[in-house]
């Protein structure tokens, strides 16, 4: 695009708003494309700069003013429209805007013209020639090298906000339609345009385009597929000079480009031209990849290279032994609730298993999928939640490994920093000091490094692992303001910074923690939370197989598999893959010792099998002092120490030799930390039962079975409870005795009669669900059998745990409670998240006789026993099954409830099957509460299979805004009902005269109908005298409630007094 100059025909004294106005008129769309207009009249520049750039003249007709000031003695200047004239002219546009810098009214609107160069190079007047052809032109290969630009003018900057900021209705941003005299254009046809810098000949397929006054020599256009480096042919003397770059603007040839200095935090591809350039789908050995031909963007610093290539290599190293066995496991979409109406406290929602929203594609496709939705220049946080033990830690390490690996092109750069690093409430430090000093191997990273990485936040991924290890910092979270860029501060006011988006602003916060405590409850608002699931039955065994198999003791690989077998407690433990690790280090040393080795049946046992021969191999008293340092760093919900913190240097030398502790990634050489959370938790529970200190009166709080307003334990350590009764009531020789000997545990003894006696006193029906669960692990590990009896003895019969979450684990102890319980149960198991495999087991058990279940899990499991061909349990689950009462409050209800009489149809016509389903023949209340939104999309579905409950009572259809077409298709459908509804409401819809009608006409068949209810409806006196008339004809009916406002009062009087069953309250 080669513009001309503009000139006058005829001057005259005119202000420039009349030039302006003049001008604007010229070649307007009113003109139809003509190219009549062949001057522009332009006056003397009067008026302030800031008065012009809020004016609706031209931004090109700046250059034409200035040009015609400064030409003095021409009167006449022809436009010309040949292609070789260029009318901007450097010299003069260089003294524009030192005036311009000079006048202190512009400065306010000089970010105006921030992108004047946008205009130039995205005219929307050229229609033929895409503004896409620039976008491969780097800055050395633009025209004109005669070009120069003032120092003065790099040196002077000021804030200006992003050009997205800048009002959408600016008038000079308006291009004036030209005429084709003023310009003249190139159409070129569609497809893929190059520019080459360098050629020597003119192939096949190249334009060139060249003139005198130009300062360039030539310049060729590629049409079609760009030639390979190798096709191109060797360079000769033509070149094409580029414009020179603005001082600190990289990538632009403006100097109204904004520097790198004015925005820091502002994302490196808005520092370029503004071409469609998605420079973050390629790496920096992808750009290098590419070629000379097409030159991207500007290569990197070497420093930043040398950076960048460093923590790939920190980042790219594979876990050894044990800890580099990789399971995939499913990540799942996941969002906080509130734990009950009357609590602030929220919780881990619990899906049914077949409602559960896997994140497709595994982690990388995650973070890609979550990064695209993100809204420009935010902060993007980013939750792992899971239980202790889920691999959270691992997940974390994987994400930068696939990073390093090449698996996360979205983000230049990954910092992974361990959260115990940073409960350092003392300690002052800047944002540097967190990306590159406190991760887990510290980092090299020069001052340009770093203003390199600030400058594109959007292309930084920063995960914070163990985020309930900030809980001593949570104050950071409700900070009114986080410190400045390069401000030194304490690690509470950087992470103020980073969490209200005032550092790094543009970035992806990773975070990974528990779904529990203070910190987690502010995640709710976290743009994408996803929830670790744990090993499946299946990948539990597979890691049995790959530990052996890593270990060098192939040979042993089907043994241990049988051990864990013959444990089910323990295997549907190992879902929890750090479980699952210790299962097999024990597995191990048994196996090591002779052919007649079996794994203990508690947990507790288990952690007695793994510490016994340390502690029997330590100095006297180490283990007891350990645990005592595992229960205080628990009180204080910590799970680091540091070295002076232990009673001797013998103690701390036997623990790290054991691994009992050992250094943590990232810490300091004097910070050391128990290799899991259950293993303080077991230690906790240890110096519980040993010490002197904890009054007997107290001991009973610790298990945190019975809900008080204040209480000391405030069950941080989870494990505690369980491990505590383990290790309280089983044999001391095989338990207690064998860590610290007989002579230590003289305080056990009175402890286990006021643990008993607390016990025995509970009584498991005034239990929450919760509670109830954690009282049967508790009776379990325990292993004493009068505990057990009471507890299962004094089960109520139905038993409803919905809305609580149920775990492999929690649902092996309740099916081995129900069994011994001797007695018939009832199970509600909705909202509980239990697997299929635990829904079968106990769905099979004979003591169960009716169960509830999510309709989706339930025909699920009767698919997958038809499949496998379990016809038992599957006339078992289909007989036990019950749906009584069913209330259907999503659009996914009624879709389930249409796939359950689906069933029933297709069982009914199968030759060795016969019947209804007891679930939809013994129905007697359905509510549908969708409401006046999704109410009339779903209430067609219902009404077509209503037919099939033969035996439903009670239809409540209130507030579904049913509208007259709903009523006259519940008509239809209301005759088969008719031997068994007794109560119908229609309470409060749309209801209009024509809705009465069908209701009415169909009323007299209702022969088993009693109360009818159709208030606050909107049909009027004509449909409420046609619902009077069919009451009448229907002596069964006990009660009609009819009153609606639409219905004058004085006729609802008048067919009150006619028939005294309408009532109208």
């Amino acid at each position: 695009m080669i513009r001309g100059r503009a000139a006058t025909d005829s001057p005259r004294p005119q202000s420039w708003r009349e030039g302006e106005a003049t001008s604007s008129a010229c070649g307007s769309p009113g003109n139809s494309g003509s190219s009549q207009c062949a001057t522009m009249e332009l006056g003397p520049l009067e008026g302030s700069y800031l008065e012009l750039l809020n004016s609706d003249a031209d931004p090109l007709c700046l250059y034409h003013i200035y040009d015609q000031m400064d030409l003095a003695g021409e009167e006449e200047i022809e436009l010309y429209s040949e292609p070789d004239t260029d009318t901007i002219n450097c010299d003069q546009f260089s003294r524009l805007l030192c005036d311009m810098e000079g006048d202190e009214e512009t400065r306010e609107a000089y970010a105006n013209i921030a992108e004047l160069d946008q205009y130039v190079f995205q005219d929307s007047q050229l229609e033929g020639l895409s503004k896409d052809i620039f976008k491969h032109i780097g800055p050395d290969e633009v025209i004109g090298d005669s070009m120069e630009m003032p120092a003065e003018v790099g040196q002077k900057s000021q804030k200006r906000p992003f050009p997205e900021e800048l009002p959408a209705d600016l008038k000079h941003w308006k291009p004036v339609p030209s005429s084709s005299s003023s310009l003249s254009c190139l159409n070129l046809p569609e497809g893929p345009i190059q520019f080459v810098p360098t050629v020597s000949t003119v192939p096949q397929g190249l334009w060139q385009i060249s003139g005198t006054g130009t300062g360039v020599s030539s310049i060729f256009i590629y049409h079609g597929e760009v030639p390979q480096a190798s096709q191109v042919p060797p360079p000769s003397g033509l070149t094409v000079h580029g414009l020179p770059t603005s001082p600190d603007r990289p990538g632009s040839t403006s100097p109204f480009a904004p520097s790198a200095t004015d925005l820091p935090s502002m994302p490196e591809p808005a520092l370029i031209s503004r071409a469609n350039v998605t420079e973050h789908k390629t790496s920096p050995t992808q750009r290098q990849a590419a070629g000379e031909v097409s030159n991207k963007l500007p290569k990197w610093p070497e420093s930043v290279e040398q950076f960048y290539r460093s923590l790939q290599d920190t980042y790219r190293a594979e876990p050894t032994g044990p800890d580099g066995i990789l399971m995939e496991v499913d990540l799942v979409q996941a969002r906080l609730e509130r734990s009950s109406s009357k609590s602030l406290e929220r919780e881990l929602a619990t899906p049914d298993w077949a409602e559960r929203q896997l994140a497709q594609g595994g982690l990388a496709e995650g973070l890609l999928a979550a990064k695209e939705h993100r809204r420009p220049r935010e902060t993007q946080v980013i939750a792992m939640l899971g239980k202790a033990g889920q691999g959270k830690s691992y997940w974390a390490g994987a994400v930068s490994r696939a990073w390093a690996c090449g698996r996360l092109p979205q983000y230049d750069f990954v910092f992974s920093v361990p959260c115990h690093c940073l409960n350092r409430p003392g300690d002052v430090y800047r944002l540097q000091d967190l990306l590159f000093s406190l991760g887990p191997r510290p980092l090299v990273a020069a001052d340009e490094v770093f203003s390199h990485i600030v400058k594109r936040p959007d292309r930084i991924l920063l995960i914070l692992d163990a985020f309930e290890e900030l809980e001593a910092q949570d104050g950071f979270l409700h900070s009114t303001c986080g410190p400045a860029l390069a401000e030194p501060c304490s690690l509470r006011g950087l992470l103020a910074g980073l969490f209200q988006k005032k550092l790094l602003r543009g970035c992806t916060l990773l975070l990974t923690a528990r779904p529990r405590g203070r910190l987690v409850q502010s995640l709710s608002k976290a743009d994408a939370l996803f929830e670790l699931s744990g090993f499946s039955m299946e990948q539990a065994q597979a890691y049995v197989m790959r530990y052996f198999e890593c270990s060098g003791m192939t040979e042993h690989q089907d043994r241990a598999l049988a051990l864990l077998r013959d444990r089910p407690f323990l295997l549907s433990h190992s879902h929890s893959p750090t479980l699952c690790q210790a299962v097999c280090q024990l597995s191990e040393a048994l196996l090591e010792l002779g052919e007649d080795a079996e794994l203990p049946s508690t947990l507790t046992g288990l952690y007695v099998g793994l510490l016994g021969r340390a502690a029997l191999n330590g100095p006297p008293g180490a283990l007891a002092e350990l645990a005592k340092l595992a229960w205080e760093l628990g009180r204080r919900h910590q799970s680091t120490l540091q070295e002076n913190q232990f009673p001797s240097a013998d103690v701390r030398t036997w623990a790290m030799a054991k691994g009992l502790v050992q250094h943590p990634p990232g810490a300091t050489e004097s910070e050391l930390a128990f290799p899991s959370f259950l293993l303080q938790c077991f230690l906790g529970a240890l110096w519980l039962a040993l010490s002197g200190e904890i009054k007997d009166k107290e001991l009973p709080q610790y298990l945190a079975l019975t809900p008080r307003k204040k209480r000391p334990y405030d069950n941080w350590l989870e494990g505690v409870p369980r491990f505590l009764t383990g290790l309280i009531f089983q044999p001391r020789a095989r338990c207690l005795g064998a860590l610290v000997g007989p002579s230590a545990t003289a305080f056990a003894d009175r402890k286990q009669k006021v643990l008993a006696r607390y016990l025995k006193r509970l009584q498991p029906g005034t239990l929450r669900a919760r509670q109830l669960l954690e009282l049967l692990h508790c009776a379990h590990e325990a292993e004493e059998a009068g505990i057990w009896q009471h507890v299962v003895q004094e089960l109520p019969a139905r038993l409803s745990f919905l809305g609580t979450r149920l775990t492999p684990p929690d649902a092996h102890v309740l099916g081995k409670a129900l069994e011994a319980a001797g007695q018939d149960f009832a199970l509600d198991l909705r909202s509980t998240g239990i697997d299929p495999s635990g829904l079968g087991s106990l769905v099979g058990l004979s003591c169960v006789t009716h169960f509830r279940a999510a309709l989706s899990d339930t025909v699920a499991l009767w698919e997958s026993l038809r499949q496998h061909g379990e016809t038992e349990l599957l006339q078992a689950a289909e007989e036990k099954f019950t749906i009584e009462p069913f209330k259907a409050k999503s659009l996914k209800d009624v879709e389930d409830l249409g796939k359950l009489v689906q069933t029933q149809r297709t069982r009914s016509s199968s030759e060795d099957t016969a019947g209804e389903l007891p679930a939809v023949r013994d129905l007697k209340k359905l509510e549908f509460a969708l409401g006046p939104i999704s109410g009339p999309q779903a209430f067609p579905k219902l009404v077509r299979i209503l037919t099939a409950f033969s035996s439903l009572q009670h239809l409540d259809l209130s507030q579904n805004s049913i509208t007259d077409l709903g009523a006259y298709k519940l008509a239809e459908g209301l005759p088969s009902l008719a031997a068994s509804l007794l109560r119908l409401s229609l309470y409060n819809n749309c209801i209009c005269d024509m809705g009465a009608e069908s209701l009415a006409r169909v009323l007299p068949d209702m022969v088993s109908l009693r109360v009818m209810d159709v208030q606050y409806n909107k049909f009027t006196a004509a449909g409420a005298q046609q619902l009077a008339a069919s009451l009448r004809k229907c002596p069964h009916v006990e009660t009609l409630a009819m009153w609606t406002p639409t219905i004058p009062f004085s006729v609802q009087e008048h067919l009150q007094q006619q028939d005294s069953r309408i009532s109208l309250r």
